[in-house]
């Protein structure tokens, strides 16, 4: 009997194309297989989501080839890309190829490689005994794998209160009970100790994924994830789709990032990924953050998800005192401005004089964050992009943070050819260079983007420091989380407001974030910590309240605010940026496009259409247009009929992000 097959491609379209088996093909037709099908005029790669027995269309092509011998996709992966193509306005196939290394994307079925991953020394650990918040915590979780329960658990503990080890032991119980689990971490360059964590506990059974891998590699361990050889996996976003099999557990680190939301189309949430995975798979979800997204803790508070309150730190450890600096006051009495204020520089000296350890913050990498004109007020930025170009001191040029382009500092003002052009604001190379004249003794390491480009140099800096080798490190977001180090009794955070100068609802959030994180990596150890915060606003609330470690303070301030201006958790917003090389076209497209909608989706809240924060991009002119809307999937659908035929206009693009991180 001929049989047919239902496949789905990796283009942005919404259907899937039936095709006739030969029964030549070298392997049977099986559901998760990826074919070679014929398309238009060439050949693609599918992936088979139906078969059968009768023809849909009337003369159904035949099938090129069937590539695999054995499913890539289980039936369950080819449910949950179907619900993220349901809730985050993308193709089926789009979705499901996001599943894959990119090997298996291009038709591979085996990978070989030469380079062999640096291998690390891996010290075996035995778990820690637990005190009475934890042990009871694992206790309810271990209920749970058992009775093949779904439940999410917001797991809110202080920094340094051992939720890590919480995840250890959860993953412990489920390997005993023969099932596998994911740990997400927001990136593994960000998150190193974590995963060290994990291979000394569980060694050859963990598999690591991360953007720095070899693609061979990549495949490697998926393969391995596959064959059942590693049961437990830790990576980031991308690792949620892991092919592991009868999971028992689901466990998001530091829940609040918003390294979790992808940027590109598919724009899924790996965190409501991993709730859906996990309610398909009856078992448990972990959301674990000292900071919790605000999101995620409304729920919990409306009983949708169990709140688990970690209050103490491990072996009770006091958390450090925070310390504001005001740095209007600062520049006021200090002769000749510094980006390093006195608290901080004697903070640090007698630091180093202890033989003790300090971090210090700042969430901008480069010299000067921006050159301006004296004469005329100009501000040299990108052609590109409507962003101010940052100066770079060790390479001497100006470089484009958003699109990388470069160029020499100019001599005079390129608008009124005047020659007295500052350097202002700082960055992390400043900083640095500043810390060396006040501390010539100190041994200071830089991590940023700038000088963490080499594979390996993660580690190595951070290895450096554990061995005290270092006394300081410099750095940005890569920094702030996941670090623990006995000696850190110094952390400093350098211009702790310059999130809240941004367009976004979640400045102040953001802020709160940063501060607590950055501020958790003093001391951990027996020496106690202090932190030092250097603002301009030392008033805000967002800045107030981590100062003062009150994160239910500032979620209930904060809260009402969201509640007022009707912002997540109360709604679901979707981002539409249209963009264009010619600024006339896109303003066009989007204010026929805002008719549109009002006309198509009547009674649903919307905002816009504005030029977007950032207004131009790599060469391109952006605007957007923000729907407010109750039910996710509900406004997916509305937008699939609502868009279908909107002719956008020459040239011009669009971009549908459902729960944008920004704006």
């Amino acid at each position: 009997m001929t049989q047919y097959v239902e496949v789905i491609t990796n283009l942005p379209i919404n259907r899937t194309f039936q095709y006739k088996v030969k029964g030549t093909e070298a392997y049977p037709a099986e559901i998760g297989k990826r074919v070679h099908i014929p398309f238009r005029t060439g050949k693609r790669i599918g992936y088979i989501v139906k078969i059968e027995d009768k023809p849909v269309v009337e003369f159904p092509r035949a099938l090129i080839d069937i590539i695999d011998e054995s499913p890539i996709f289980t039936e369950e992966m080819i449910r949950l890309a179907e619900w993220i193509k349901d809730n985050y306005y993308c193709s089926w196939g789009e979705a499901l190829e996001a599943m894959i290394p990119s090997a298996l994307k291009r038709g591979k079925t085996s990978m070989t490689t030469r380079i062999k991953e640096e291998s690390r020394e891996i010290v075996p650990t035995d778990p820690h005994i637990p005190n009475k918040e934890q042990k009871k915590v694992i206790e309810d979780i271990t209920k749970c794998i058992a009775e093949k329960r779904h439940e999410v658990f917001l797991l809110h503990g202080i920094t340094g209160s051992g939720k890590t080890e919480i995840y250890l032991q959860t993953m412990e119980k489920v390997m005993a009970m023969g099932k596998t689990g994911i740990i997400l971490v927001p990136e593994i360059s960000l998150t190193p100790q974590t995963v060290e964590r994990f291979e000394s506990r569980f060694g050859d059974k963990v598999a690591v994924f991360h953007s720095r891998m070899l693609q061979s590699a990549r495949f490697i361990e998926w393969k391995r994830i596959k064959d059942g050889e590693a049961r437990i996996v830790v990576g980031p976003r991308s690792a949620i789709f892991s092919p592991i099999k009868d999971p028992g557990i689901f466990i998001v680190d530091e829940e609040h990032e918003p390294s979790y939301k992808q940027e590109d189309s598919p724009r899924y949430h790996a965190r409501d990924v991993a709730i859906e995975r996990a309610r398909n798979a009856n078992a448990p979800v972990i959301l674990g953050s000292a900071t919790p997204s605000l999101e995620s803790y409304y729920k919990a508070k409306q009983g949708q998800y169990s709140l688990v309150e970690l209050t103490q730190r491990i072996e009770e450890k006091l958390l450090p005192k925070v310390k504001l600096v005001d740095m209007r006051m600062e520049f006021e009495t200090k002769v000749g401005k510094t980006v390093i204020s006195e608290v901080l520089a004697e903070a640090l000296r007698k630091d180093i004089s202890k033989k003790q350890q300090a971090l210090i913050f700042l969430n901008r990498r480069g010299f000067s964050t921006f050159v301006n004109c004296r004469e005329c007020g100009c501000t040299i930025k990108c052609h590109k992009c409507d962003s101010p170009m940052v100066f770079h001191k060790d390479n001497q040029e100006l470089i484009c943070h958003y699109c990388n382009r470069r160029e020499a500092p100019p001599k005079v003002c390129p608008d009124c050819n005047g020659d007295n052009l500052m350097y202002r604001g700082a960055g992390t190379e400043k900083v640095e260079k500043e810390l060396v004249k006040i501390l010539p003794t100190a041994r200071i390491a830089r991590m940023d983007s700038d000088t963490m480009s080499k594979r390996g140099a993660h580690e190595k800096v951070l290895n450096a420091f554990k061995k005290h080798e270092l006394d300081i490190i410099v750095g940005t977001q890569m920094i702030a989380k996941g670090l623990d180090f006995p000696k850190v009794t110094q952390v400093g955070v350098i211009s702790a407001d310059a999130n809240l100068n941004l367009p976004d609802f979640r400045s102040g959030e953001r802020t709160f974030n940063l501060i607590t994180q950055v501020a958790g990596r003093a001391g951990r150890g027996d020496l106690g910590g202090e932190v030092i915060v250097q603002t301009f606003t030392p008033e805000h609330y967002a800045i107030n309240l981590a100062a003062k470690h009150d994160y239910n303070g500032f979620y209930l301030r904060e809260i009402q605010s969201r509640r007022e201006l009707m912002f997540p958790p109360f709604v679901n917003l979707v981002k539409i940026t249209l963009r264009s090389r010619i600024e006339e076209n896109v303003i066009k497209a989007a204010e026929r496009l805002a008719v549109k909608l009002e006309l198509k989706l009547p009674g649903v809240s919307m905002l816009g259409p504005a030029p977007s924060p950032m207004s131009k991009l790599r060469g391109y002119y952006r605007w957007n247009i923000l729907v407010k809307a109750d039910d996710r999937a509900g406004i997916v659908k509305e937008l699939r009929v609502a868009l279908k035929g909107f002719r956008k206009g020459s040239g011009v693009l669009m971009a549908v992000d459902v729960d944008p991180m920004s704006m």
